[in-house]
């Protein structure tokens, strides 16, 4: 009844700004709580006593410790965004545990061995890693192709066999995605369809769950696809290269023995993504008017694109033809619309520097791991040889799985391989039951490539969240249900198929 007074709508104002600014001093004090706990974790850590975690670490080696430690538990409670934690990763480790830190912090103390200092320059490099020219020209070409209406076409032609209606849409995005993905870098794939999201968010509602959905579908379709192949991603190489090693295992594993079982496993894992994601991210509607809007544009611009872009593709799909990595021809279109006038000032500031950032120190921090030697410490401290044949599945699954979620999945198996072809070779009779050291070998292949939780993870990952569309959240909650799955279903077909001697 108190609605008929004509001040009201003043006094409801008022009632919802008291309440707006309660809900913000709560989310202050939630975060200064989180980064309390980040950092009281850390400075625990970097204290402990020698001998202190059951592994005799140098004194840099235990830094590596507390600044993993702060960096995974300001990813994961989002104490502050994930990339200003990205940004302190890099100037903590360069104060603390380059060869220019704090005078103080180089020099050896309780008998503690000092370590290996990093290399600044290598710290500060994580910036202009070669990855992060490839995201650079991944953006380039989706800002350019947007300018001139490329992103629509090709949106329109690819998106056209999977209807109008939203689901299959979404599953559209994980199949292309997926496919392209087994044979061109997955970093280069999701760049690639990020140019082809854009036309079709467009035409959704704005609030509707499905959007969330869909940039999801670029990851989870990049990351598994490359399971497909051998050449899909470098864990695959890596693993088929201790199994076929003539002076090793040879066991002769081809392409095609490769293909005809991980091929549709990942089609498998895709289809149980498109379930995922449509059950957690619901469409509002439930037709998308795939009449995608926006004309594409004539004239020598459009023409520089159209060329530069079919020009890009085709590199990244002759990669192993051209010996051109995927990340130096990033660099043509970055060049020639630079040089051209068709990104201009202007157009750079829509690319998401943060996610640069971001990315940037995901490799620092797995640049700590690898060159201090932590990671190779704490990985020969595990006690393989004394296991069971199950238990050394299931851990080494489940520690290259978490250990891809924060590095390089490339740099995780180059680091879990070697040590577990050791360790197979020696308990060869044990793994028999479990399909012999293929199941072993090939499972970390396969948790490499699952590991998609954090921004981090993988470059896809990143790509993914630039759209801003993605909260950390939900891309951690589909991670965790898709890497348990992909493990699952995974180890049960090597398993089988082990054991009837296909591999």
């Amino acid at each position: 009844m108190f609605k008929i007074f004509q001040g009201f709508h003043l006094i409801q104002s008022y009632q919802e700004k008291k309440k707006a600014r309660r809900s913000e001093d709560k989310h202050v004090i939630a975060r200064v709580i989180k980064l309390f706990v980040a950092i009281i974790t850390a400075l625990v850590l970097w204290n402990l006593p020698q001998g202190a975690l059951g592994v005799e670490l140098t004194i840099v080696e235990q830094r590596a410790v507390a600044v993993f430690a702060f960096a995974t538990l300001m990813w994961l409670l989002e104490a502050i965004p994930a990339w200003t934690t990205s940004i302190l990763i890099i100037v903590i480790m360069l104060l603390t545990m380059s060869e220019s830190s704090l005078w103080f912090l180089k020099e050896a103390s309780n008998g503690q061995e000092l370590g290996t200092l990093l290399k600044a320059k290598d710290i500060m490099a994580t910036w202009a890693d070669p990855i992060i020219m490839l995201f650079l020209g991944g953006f380039m070409l989706a800002v350019a192709a947007s300018k001139v209406g490329l992103d629509v076409l090709l949106a329109k032609a690819l998106l056209k066999p999977f209807g109008s209606k939203s689901e299959t849409v979404l599953l559209g995005f994980l199949l292309i995605t997926g496919l392209f993905s087994m044979f061109v870098s997955n970093t280069a794939t999701a760049a690639m369809m990020l140019t082809f999201l854009g036309p079709v968010l467009k035409s959704m509602p704005v609030d509707g769950k499905g959007r969330i959905g869909l940039a999801l579908a670029i990851p989870i379709g990049a990351n598994v696809g490359g399971i497909g192949t051998p050449i899909g991603t470098p864990p695959n190489a890596i693993a088929l290269k201790y199994l076929n090693d003539p002076e090793g295992l040879n066991m002769g594993i081809g392409f095609d023995d490769w293909l005809f079982v991980m091929m549709p496993y990942a089609f498998l894992i895709l289809f149980i993504a498109w379930f995922v994601l449509k059950t957690m991210f619901p469409f509002k509607k439930k037709n998308i008017e795939v009449n995608i809007e926006g004309e594409v544009q004539k004239g020598t611009h459009a023409y520089i694109v159209y060329a530069t872009f079919a020009v890009t593709i085709l590199m990244w799909c002759l990669e192993k033809v051209t010996q051109v990595d995927a990340n130096t021809v990033a660099m043509i279109p970055i060049a020639v619309f630079c040089a051209t006038g068709v990104i201009t000032r202007r157009d750079l500031e829509e690319i998401n520097w943060s996610v640069l950032w971001m990315v940037a120190g995901g490799f620092a921090l797995g640049l700590a791991l690898n060159k201090t030697g932590l990671a190779q410490t704490l990985i020969t401290a595990i006690p393989f040889d004394t296991w069971s044949a199950l238990l050394v599945l299931v851990a080494s699954g489940l520690i290259c799985w978490l250990l891809s979620n924060f590095i390089s999945n490339t740099a995780t198996a180059a680091l879990l391989v070697p040590i577990l072809a050791l360790v197979g070779s020696s308990m060869e009779a044990q793994l028999a039951s479990f399909g012999g050291i293929s199941t072993l070998l090939i499972g970390i292949a396969l948790a490499a490539s699952l590991a998609m939780m954090l921004p981090i993870s993988t470059p896809p990952n990143a790509i993914a969240h630039s759209t801003g569309l993605i909260e950390q959240k939900d891309m951690r909650n589909v991670g965790i249900i898709m890497g348990i799955i992909g493990l699952i279903v995974g180890y049960g077909l090597l398993i089988l198929l082990g054991t009837i001697g296909y591999f």
